[in-house]
């Protein structure tokens, strides 16, 4: 009987065979653009504490009556929540800047980066919409609660930080958004197609 088996190749040689990589394309590098977010989100976290913080004001009327920050637990909660993103943003960076240095980190980076920033979103955007609602009562009052009178009236130098704080918030929040829609995309463009 005669052999029909035909001698077999090697499969393994690697000639012709096309060798698929999950590297990022060599397009942009979305990195460096991460660390000017990073900067932006320090710097409105280092903004906004200090802008909160120095809003102290006392008025003598016939007693002194004093506003500040502390007198508030929703302000003492925006303040603990902005310098927690600022640390937060601090960290980040350098690891950012580390990754430009060290691509092997990259691919990680991005997946913690979409967690974390997701949960110092939900943290800060908390904190600013607090903030913003005793802001608010302050600047409105509120009339079906006997004893919430607006205070802005009196307050205004007050206020005016209050509000600025809450602003300079606002934009912390909105460069927390863009660094987890520019690290959901840079994943993106990392798989393979």
């Amino acid at each position: 009987m005669a052999s029909t088996n035909k001698p077999v190749e090697s499969e393994y040689k690697s000639s012709s065979t096309p060798v698929l990589h999950a590297s990022a394309p060599a397009g942009v590098d979305y990195f460096k653009f991460d660390v000017i977010l990073r900067f932006l989100l320090f710097a409105a976290s280092l903004v906004s504490v200090v802008v909160m913080v120095t809003g102290n004001q006392t008025l003598n009327i016939p007693l002194p009556l004093s506003a500040k920050f502390r007198y508030s637990p929703s302000f003492v909660y925006f303040v603990a929540a902005f310098s927690v993103s600022g640390l937060y943003s601090i960290i980040t960076t350098i690891a950012s800047l580390s990754a430009i240095k060290n691509p092997t980190l990259k691919t990680k980076l991005l997946l913690y980066y979409v967690l974390w920033d997701a949960v110092i979103l939900g943290i800060i955007a908390s904190a600013v919409g607090t903030a913003g609602g005793m802001a608010y009562l302050g600047l409105k009052g509120n009339k079906h609660v006997n004893g919430w009178n607006k205070i802005c009236n009196v307050f205004d130098k007050f206020c005016r930080h209050v509000g600025g704080a809450v602003g300079v918030g606002l934009f912390g929040s909105i460069v927390t958004v863009l660094l987890i829609c520019l690290s959901a995309y840079s994943i993106h463009s990392r798989v393979p197609k």
